[in-house]
């Protein structure tokens, strides 16, 4: 598989982590940004995340990841959703 194929496949697998915390969870964990690091396949991957917009109705949050290689991380896989807060 390719480097940005797997890429992919980790960043879904963030994204649906991510979308599963209720709305006040994202919020509160990503003041600023956020970076940690994972693995699949056997290897490390890092992944940032950050509020992207914040109004009193809904919250839009991007998640990138990247193998952490200065080169390909200029670039990283990105997505973003958003999550309705309460009320």
């Amino acid at each position: 598989m390719k480097r940005r194929e797997v890429w992919r496949k980790v960043l879904e697998r963030e994204v649906q982590r991510w979308r599963a915390v209720p709305a006040a969870e994202p919020e509160a964990a990503v003041r600023g940004n956020r970076a940690y690091e994972v693995e699949f396949e056997a290897k490390s991957y890092q992944v940032e995340i950050e509020v992207l917009e914040n109004t009193d109705r809904a919250i839009r949050v991007m998640v990138a990841v990247d193998d952490g290689s200065l080169r390909a991380s200029i670039l990283p896989s990105t997505d973003d959703f958003i999550v309705n807060k309460p009320g």
